[in-house]
């Protein structure tokens, strides 16, 4: 299936000043450079928050964590956890259509879909409250057939089911979740043979469906108010929110002073996410003490020198350095720490130049050529 940003975007986005909070959290999960990785979960949260991934959503993110928008891009295009057009305002229903749920009659959910919500798939119903597509293998094959609604299964469907699940939704409410014929999770249909104290008889519902009715509403997304915020790994003082879902006072952090865009050539997406993450009053020597280092056009007559032998870097670096007009060991063993923020934020692996004391190993090699 061929997916494209939908064609009618909207202006701009900004997360809720909880949901910032919260990814700002997921971000400070990893090392400096790495924050790319948090982009699943920032993304995710980004949908759950409006619904869809819009592209101005997908930028932002992308500014963030100090990525090239078309990476960005690349994540949201290639998971199909992601929507990038509009879906229904209650819920968007996935119906699995692999091997076991075909055989055991998905292709009568499918039906049911067409009938209550739109002929066709990620078309939104005449009141905008549902849209439907068909998905790959969700793994609960023993339940076939199934599907997925906001964030939980809905197993054992018959399309009569479906047809009243949906009805159930569009009134305001949340059918429970998990099989629809009465098992329990996903034992043999006429009963245990084995493992009959595998229910332990605790719950009334299997743990991922018995979670779900606790918390009552599991098609509703995620603003940032209604679920604490989970960082025992940050040590700012920031606190998390009790359990009503607000934070202390004390806890509110100072508002993300913007900082200018100098002339050392950073760009206005770089500022942009650095002024965010930085608080007021904090210096950012990434925008105000960075200096372009003296570039070469062209290696010396007698070649260019093998940065590879300097640790950490490798061919691909080799490559970007080169481009940045650096081919020789005794050009980065005089750059100062203005000139190493420079190239560091050209290298996007923030911090390795320091780490690994490119300096030392290229005035070295320098002194033994």
């Amino acid at each position: 299936m061929l997916r494209r940003l939908y064609h009618d975007q909207p202006a701009t986005f900004a997360f809720t000043p909880e949901n910032q909070k919260w990814a700002e959290a997921q971000i400070k999960k990893f090392p400096e450079g790495r924050q790319a990785s948090a982009i699943i979960p920032i993304l995710w949260r980004a949908q759950e928050q409006e619904g869809w991934l819009t592209r101005p959503a997908i930028e932002h993110v992308a500014t963030m964590l100090d990525m090239a928008f078309i990476r960005a891009f690349e994540v949201a295009s290639f998971y199909f956890m992601f929507q990038l057009q509009p879906v229904g305002a209650v819920a968007h229903i996935q119906v699995c259509g692999t091997l076991s749920c075909m055989i055991c009659g998905a292709e009568d959910l499918i039906g049911v879909c067409k009938d209550k919500i739109a002929d066709k798939p990620h078309a939104l119903s005449a009141d905008g409250k549902f849209s439907w597509e068909e998905v790959e293998c969700l793994g609960s094959c023993a339940n076939a057939p199934m599907a997925q609604i906001g964030k939980d299964y809905y197993e054992d469907l018959t399309a009569e089911r479906l047809g009243e699940i949906i009805d159930e939704l569009a009134a305001g409410r949340v059918p429970t979740p998990g099989p629809q014929n009465g098992r329990f999770a996903a034992e043999p249909l006429k009963g245990l043979t084995t493992l009959r104290g595998y229910d332990s008889g605790k719950t009334q519902y299997n743990a991922s469906a018995q979670l779900a009715v606790d918390i009552g509403d599991t098609v509703k997304r995620i603003d940032g108010t209604e679920v604490p915020l989970l960082t025992p790994w940050i040590k700012d003082g920031t606190a998390p929110k009790s359990a009503t879902g607000k934070a202390s006072k004390a806890a509110e952090p100072k508002p993300a002073a913007k900082k200018p865009v100098d002339k050392t050539g950073i760009t206005k997406q770089q500022a942009a996410a650095e002024s965010k993450a930085k608080p007021e009053g904090k210096s950012n020597p990434q925008i105000q003490a960075e200096k372009k280092p003296k570039t070469m056009a062209a290696p010396r007559k007698s070649g260019a020198d093998d940065l590879k032998l300097i640790s950490g870097v490798g061919p691909k670096l080799e490559g970007v350095l080169n481009a940045l007009g650096f081919w020789h060991f005794d050009q980065i063993a005089k750059w100062t720490e203005d000139e190493i923020a420079w190239v560091d934020s050209r290298l996007k692996f923030k911090g390795r130049i320091q780490r690994d004391d490119w300096i030392a190993q290229a005035a070295a090699l320098s002194k033994a050529k």
